[in-house]
């Protein structure tokens, strides 16, 4: 079995991420498992965790948007976005910063980032000391889990769980903010006719 924590227990939870340990969460589209950005180890035991392809990196999950300007360039665009739908269902695609250790990207040059997307995550993330790999909770390529019961069959090597429901049980709106136009690489609660006023009104 393993352990399920309440949002009660986030300082038990961060305790695991600190220790390089991977917990699934509930965020407000999908149910996820995430580990600590700052730490190589976390990272190869997410991946593990996920039975993810090496050359696939995973988005990032920031508590504010001061932490998100701490790992990636947040142009005019991503501003307005941030401004407009953070936290929320998004995720935006931003050039990373340079001294980025190449592990968190796999090598890219950009990053998808979200922000927490609710005060149990964001205290977590904070909580931890780091911005948090967040992927969905399943074993890759195989379809999202809907409760804790599944995840726990799905991700047998899960060091905690957190408690808690999903709102939208859709993925998050993905938008390309570094090529010149707008790009929507995934359409989700957020949609692209919303995107378009936010950027057009720059």
């Amino acid at each position: 079995m393993i352990k399920r924590y309440t949002k009660n227990e986030i300082d038990e939870l961060a305790k695991i991420l600190k220790n390089d340990g991977v917990i699934s969460v509930p965020t407000d589209t999908v149910y996820g498992v995430c580990a600590r950005i700052n730490s190589k180890i976390a990272h190869d035991k997410l991946m593990m965790v996920k039975n993810r392809p090496k050359n696939k990196a995973f988005p990032v999950m920031c508590a504010n948007e001061e932490q998100i300007k701490s790992i990636a360039i947040v142009n005019e665009k991503a501003e307005k976005l941030i401004k407009a739908f953070m936290p929320g269902p998004i995720t935006l695609v931003l050039r990373k910063k340079s001294n980025l250790p190449n592990y968190i990207t796999n090598g890219k040059d950009s990053i998808a980032i979200r922000m927490a997307t609710s005060k149990a995550i964001e205290k977590l993330i904070i909580k931890t000391e780091s911005p948090i790999f967040m992927t969905s909770a399943n074993q890759s390529g195989k379809r999202e889990c809907t409760n804790l019961d599944e995840i726990e069959k799905a991700c047998p090597l899960l060091d905690g769980m957190l408690e808690g429901d999903v709102f939208f049980s859709k993925g998050s709106t993905i938008v390309d903010c570094i090529s010149k136009e707008i790009k929507i690489l995934r359409e989700g609660p957020i949609s692209f006719k919303q995107i378009k006023e936010v950027i057009n009104n720059l």
